[in-house]
């Protein structure tokens, strides 16, 4: 997919959910585009230097029409191998690339990217300068508060001067700090405390940034009352775990009128993506997998689950199991 010019955002940003590893691949967000048109999504995670070196760039980077806005997010220390990536971006369509530097995991910290790298703020700052001269996205960051010993208010507002005086349009702050040593990532997620106020006095003291609260966000109410201080929010896991909570994104923070949307609407709206996918030779589970998050707390929820979980695996899965999964949740109302 190559396209010449670069879509509009039209803050999309107020709301948007976050990269997530193994969860916003091409399936999940074409799941989300049935329960949102305005959200701003995200791309997992993509290492520059394996987007550089890769000869299957289409499976690393591949998304549907639908999918827009999207934001790719790379991750790298490597200002020449980012400005390729961002021109890779801008090439394939993405309107805009986010750099991460706030995961914590010990495999992205071997290659001295991620979260690490808040401690060279300097070296981020020519990594961001070199992606916004390489093409027209904008560069944005996502990042914690701080890490180890380095979690000032202080700290956090050189950091992302730094950032900003070397291009970098938006900031999507998870408010903890990361632990390098000592938590592994899904503890970096929970025990380091939450801290929107440290957030909330960065936005008060560079009121012309563009500032996304990310972290800890369970609800839409939640939400609703950050955006009376900051100019977006980003949930992560609250949506992967339960998508249609989340069906009134649209009205609730972009003021648009939207129809009620049930899980069989989902789940049939996605049915001929599912037969593009499994004419291109993939799998049913890609899609499959996702959808069980789409039913809970109802009768039945566990046994229609099971059932498709358990079709969907196997090797001949076709599109008549999802037909199947519909009609069930018809007949009984969802």
């Amino acid at each position: 997919m190559f396209v010449s010019s670069i879509p509009k955002l039209d803050g999309a940003y107020r709301f948007s959910i976050a990269p997530m590893l193994d969860c916003t691949d091409r399936h999940f967000r074409v799941l989300m585009r049935q329960i949102s048109r305005r959200a701003l999504l995200y791309s997992e995670m993509v290492v520059a230097k394996a987007l550089h070196y890769s000869n299957k760039r289409s499976t690393l980077l591949d998304f549907d029409d639908i999918e827009h806005p999207i934001s790719l997010q790379i991750g790298g220390d490597d200002p020449k191998l980012l400005a390729d990536a961002a021109r890779i971006a801008e090439e394939w369509g993405y309107d805009e690339i986010n750099l991460n530097i706030g995961c914590p995991s010990n495999k992205v910290r071997s290659g001295n990217f991620g979260a690490c790298l808040m401690a060279s703020p300097y070296k981020v700052a020519h990594c961001v300068e070199a992606m916004s001269n390489a093409s027209r996205l904008n560069v944005t960051v996502k990042h914690r508060i701080g890490i180890d010993n380095l979690d000032s208010e202080e700290f956090l507002i050189k950091f992302v001067d730094t950032l900003a005086s070397a291009g970098a349009k938006r900031f999507a702050i998870h408010a903890r700090k990361a632990w390098l040593n000592g938590l592994n990532p899904k503890e970096n997620r929970s025990i380091p405390p939450l801290k929107y106020e440290r957030v909330a006095s960065l936005k008060e003291k560079r009121p012309e940034l563009i500032i996304e609260l990310n972290g800890g966000l369970e609800t839409p109410n939640q939400c609703s009352k950050a955006l009376k201080i900051f100019d977006g929010v980003m949930v992560g896991r609250a949506i992967y775990e339960d998508p249609l909570r989340w069906k009134t994104i649209d009205e609730t923070f972009f003021n648009e009128r939207q129809k009620e949307i049930s899980a069989s609407q989902v789940i049939n709206a996605l049915i001929p993506f599912a037969e593009k996918h499994l004419a291109r030779g993939g799998k049913l589970w890609d899609i499959s997998r996702h959808l069980l998050k789409l039913v809970k707390a109802t009768p039945g929820a566990r046994r229609w689950r099971q059932s498709l979980g358990i079709s969907a695996q196997k090797n001949n899965a076709d599109i008549s199991i999802l037909k199947k999964a519909v009609k069930e949740l018809q007949a009984v109302g969802l």
